[in-house]
């Protein structure tokens, strides 16, 4: 068993994530983080290469993948396939707060815009808040 008492926090011009559990945080091959978005934030366009499962806790998103918007509201899970481009608008009135799970070897990479997390030339790259 391990216990994680430290999270650590991570702040982009869009969102704070606070990663909860990573490989580097007591061995999970799970990351899990929380992702906290103040009303109106817009993240960047992207993609994961891994899986991911989001479980909005507060407030809501209208989150648009390959071309589809779909809003989420407190209380729904989302899963979101890999490779897939999309982006997160948080809501309006309520920002966002959502847990989120992916497999600790996720990376992030541009698909249209760079993201604050990506390298200038596109890169896949393992985000702080996973590793």
């Amino acid at each position: 068993m391990t216990v994680i008492r430290d999270s650590r926090r991570t702040e982009t011009p869009n969102a704070v994530m606070t990663t909860l559990a990573s490989p580097t945080q007591g061995g999970s091959q799970q990351a899990v983080w929380k992702v906290e978005m103040v009303p109106g934030a817009v993240g960047p366009v992207h993609a994961f290469d891994t899986e991911q499962v989001w479980t909005v806790l507060g407030g809501g998103a209208e989150i648009e993948l390959g071309g589809v918007v779909e809003v989420v509201k407190e209380g729904e899970t989302v899963v979101l396939p890999a490779d897939a481009e999309r982006q997160v608008r948080a809501d309006a009135r309520n920002g966002m707060v959502a847990i989120v799970c992916a497999p600790g070897s996720t990376r992030v990479y541009r698909t249209g815009v760079v993201p604050a997390c990506a390298t200038a030339d596109g890169d896949k790259i393992l985000p702080d808040w996973v590793a």
